[in-house]
């Protein structure tokens, strides 16, 4: 596969968002690039893992939590962000099934600074295995902007399979957000292939309900 061009992701995308226009859902359909790879051995070569941030943020519905230390509540509070105290936390008690649920209830989790090296004894190991370790926040930092950062984050990641589903968009952007972030998205993907296009067998765009384009 050579360099794709942006007139014909433009095109996919320009179907997808019609076809979601006629057959309206009661909630925003998420968009999703989903990869094909060629030429790769999964259990032999190198498993690469990236993230990049997009410039529009593909999931403003993604569930986040913050695992806070007292200033950083008053914050969560002041934008309605979700949070857990270390009190909340040692109520816990390292218990494996209540840290399972909590890693599935949120997408994705910060942490207070002060409080990262605290996780692994206060949650044991649930939060890593889940792939949500969180991210952490310092007192300088503005909680919303961390919070916009983590929900325009993407990650790519080869595990067993050879083929990769990250969500690029949603429906309620707007055509050119959508190809923003998906050329950017595909372009990332390939730097990060061992032999760049010559890796890559299949592109596609889906919407959560929609039929691949």
């Amino acid at each position: 596969m050579s360099k794709i061009q942006a007139s014909s992701v433009r095109e996919s995308l320009r179907g997808l968002l019609n076809e979601s226009e006629e057959k309206k859902r009661n909630f925003t359909e998420t968009v999703e690039l989903q990869i094909g790879l060629k030429n790769y051995d999964p259990q032999r070569d190198k498993r690469f893992s990236g993230t990049v941030r997009l410039p529009n943020i593909p999931r403003p519905q993604m569930k986040i939590c913050i695992l806070a230390d007292a200033a950083h509540i008053d914050q969560a509070k002041a934008i309605s962000l979700d949070f857990m105290s270390v009190d909340d936390l040692k109520k816990l008690n390292k218990n494996k099934k209540a840290i399972k649920k909590l890693a599935k209830k949120y997408d994705a989790f910060l942490a207070s600074e002060a409080l990262i090296k605290q996780i692994p004894r206060l949650l044991g190991p649930g939060l890593n295995k889940a792939g949500k370790f969180p991210t952490p926040v310092s007192h300088s930092d503005n909680l919303q902007e961390k919070v916009d950062e983590l929900k325009a984050t993407i990650k790519f990641q080869l595990k067993k399979v050879l083929c990769l589903g990250v969500a690029v968009g949603n429906v309620a952007l707007n055509e050119d957000q959508l190809v923003q972030n998906t050329m950017l998205s595909i372009n990332f993907l390939v730097s990060l292939l061992k032999k760049n296009w010559q890796n890559v067998k299949s592109l596609f765009v889906k919407s959560s309900m929609g039929k691949r384009k």
